[in-house]
Parts: structure tokens; sequence; C-alpha cells
């Protein structure tokens, strides 16, 4: 079969990593099907939160970079509808890839300068629309998409979800009729080595977070639930401030936290520093955020035989009854504390336990070809 050529729209992309799980799902989509698609990506030249632009790339012209695909960094003067409409139509595309929903350059533009065309838009929501995501400035994003859908922006658009969840929201906050492709995101290439060793001591336990601190990741939620937990508690976070204030009352929070919980605050770290931070000695991932359509950095920790302490938002549900963590509402947050408390109380042979499942799960994740297959049929039409 030919090659396919694909126009993609996303607001970070390597060497990028601040803006989470939108810049992992591009490169691990690079990755995997770099032999059957000519990727042509344009970015920003800056990443996420940043002001000073990548160091050592050249902006404003399409770069090839080591792992196959074209990349575009625009800096903020060549960030323009005029530049936009070139790059559509420069060349025959067979499909637009547009990630996200609410950004201006890199979501609604290239929808806006494409309307009414027959060429195939393919938008990937993300996970935007998710009940919990799409809650978080509500009027605003509700106001957005009552215009959106008015003026026509998603008319003739294809959607990629990821989850059954995901394609709901996307019929309600889009349209009943939108057409919907289910595949969900790829995961990062990883070799099946096993499980590490991971020292278990029963009355202790070790938990790690990496993620965008904003309000709808729930970092206030995992404050409160360590504050009931007997026993020795250490929490490592990693990640970006994205809410500055929130993360201000969290810190507070954190300061009155009892003396067997010690928690650490790390900073962003690049994504090829995640899968070693998840395989070290941390007994659990503790990430109850809002929504997630795929959660990378869950599947990550699986692969590393991590287990998970979730809310029952994401698409990694029924962990207990598969021996891989936990999923609990967000509701019950005391469920959350209970949970902390029986890891804590664990033994070395319970805790091997809990490891050997949660890393059945993610090498199956990791392993399904079905994924791959999913992908290029949708970008193939």
């Amino acid at each position: 079969m030919d090659t396919l050529n694909v126009l993609v729209f996303v607001d970070w992309y390597k060497p990028g990593y601040r803006g989470g799980g939108p810049v992992r799902s591009m490169i691990n989509m690079v990755d995997h099907l770099g032999d059957q698609c000519h990727f042509h990506i344009v970015t920003a030249d800056t990443d996420y939160t940043n002001t000073q632009p990548y160091p050592g790339i050249v902006p404003d012209q399409w770069t090839d970079l080591p792992t196959g695909e074209r990349v575009l960094y625009a800096s903020k003067k060549e960030t323009s509808s005029k530049v936009w409409q070139r790059l559509l139509t420069e060349q025959k595309w067979d499909a637009i890839y547009v990630n996200g929903i609410f950004s201006f350059w890199y979501s609604i533009l290239p929808l806006w300068l494409t309307r009414g065309s027959k060429r195939r838009r393919i938008v990937v929501a993300r996970g935007m629309l998710l009940p919990g995501p799409v809650g978080q400035g509500a009027l605003k994003k509700q106001a957005f998409l009552f215009i959106a859908r008015t003026l026509g922006l998603y008319s003739g658009v294809e959607f990629q979800a990821t989850s059954d969840e995901e394609t709901e929201s996307i019929r309600k906050q889009i349209g009943r009729s939108s057409k919907i492709h289910l595949v969900s995101n790829l995961p990062r290439k990883v070799s099946d080595n096993g499980i590490p060793m991971r020292i278990k001591v029963a009355g202790e336990a070790h938990l790690v977070n990496v993620v965008r601190i904003a309000t709808e990741k729930n970092i206030h939620l995992i404050i409160e639930t360590l504050r009931g937990v007997k026993g020795r508690v250490v929490f490592n976070l990693y990640g970006p401030v994205y809410h500055a204030e929130y993360w201000a009352q969290c810190e507070a929070a954190i300061k009155t936290l009892p003396q067997n919980i010690t928690f650490n605050y790390n900073g962003p770290i690049a994504s090829e520093q995640v899968l070693g931070i998840l395989s070290g000695q941390h007994h659990a991932l503790f990430m109850p955020n809002e929504g997630d359509n795929y959660g990378h950095t869950m599947v990550e920790a699986m692969t590393t035989g991590l287990p998970l302490l979730l809310a029952n938002t994401s698409p990694w549900r029924d962990l207990q009854a598969k021996h891989a963590g936990w999923d609990i509402p967000l509701d019950q947050p005391v469920q959350f504390t209970q949970a902390m408390q029986t890891l804590v109380d664990m033994d070395q042979a319970g805790f091997d336990h809990l490891c050997k499942g949660a890393y059945a799960m993610g090498m199956a994740q990791v392993q399904d070809p079905t994924t791959k297959v999913g992908m290029m049929k949708m970008l193939r039409g």
C-alpha cells in the first residue's frame, strides 16, 4: 500500500514534554505507524508553559527528524491564518489529524480554514470532552461548543474516541450523528523485560504520580486522603505547575500533613525519564484524575509492574478484580484512604501478587495488535 501523507496539528511535540499525554500520544503514533504514514507535524516552537523556544531548532520550516517525521516548529510571528492556509494546501493530504478541541491555533483554525471542503479531517478529542475536563471552565467551553455547532465547525469532521465513555461524550457535546472511530491510543514501545524487584515492608508504602498540576488532576484529594493513613507513607509528585493558585493551596495543605506522611514535589521531568521513575522503588501510581481518555502514565506504570490507585474515570477499570490495584469513585474519598492503608499494611508476597496483575494488564495492552490496525484503518478511511 502507498504511504499516507498525514498533516498533524498539535500544540506541543518533542523535544517538548510538559504538555503530557497529547505529546506522548503523537510520539507513540509516529513510532508505531511511521513505516506506513509520512507524518508532517505542525507545532509550536516552545514547550507548554515555557516562553523560550526549544534550543537548537530552526523555526518556520520543515525539519526532518531522525525518527522519520517532518516537523514545522512555528514561531509566534509566523503563527497565522495565512501560514496555516499555505500548509493546508501545499500538497494533497490523505488526512488532516487535529489534536484537541479548544486550542485556537492548533484545533479551531485548521477546521475553520477547511470548513466546507471534502478533505478528510479527523479530530482526536484527547479526553477534553469527558465530563470531568469539560466541567472545568464549563461556561466558556459550553459557549464555544454552542457557537462551533451553530457555525458548522464540525460539519463533515470525523472524531477519534479512545473509550465508550469518550464516544458518548463526543455525541453529547458535538452531535448524535457525529462520525466517530473508536480506536485506543498507541502505547509507548517497551520490551518485555519482566517486573523490576521492589522491596515491600509491611507498615510503609511509597507512592508516585507524574502529572500536569492542574485542578482536574485532584492533587488536593491526594493530600486529604493521605492524611488518614497510618504507617509510614512517602508520596513523590512530578510534573509542571499549570494552575499556580491551585498549587499554592495544595502546598499550604501539604504543610499540615502529619509526620508519618512525607510529600515530595520534584518538579517536571522529561518523557524519557518517566519509565525510570515508574520502575523505581514505588508501590503504586496514585493518580485520581477527573477524567482520562487513555492515561499513558497509567499504562507505562503497568508495564513496569507498578499497581494503580486511580479514580474510576479512566479506561482502566475493575483493577481489584484483576489484582492490579484499585479504581475508586471520586465521591468516596474514604475508600482511597482505605486502599492506601491496605497497601501500607501489605507484605512482600501480597505486593508481588499485585505487581504481577498490573504487569499482565500493561503487557496485554502493549502487545495488542488491534490498536495499530484500527488506527491505520481510521487514517486510510
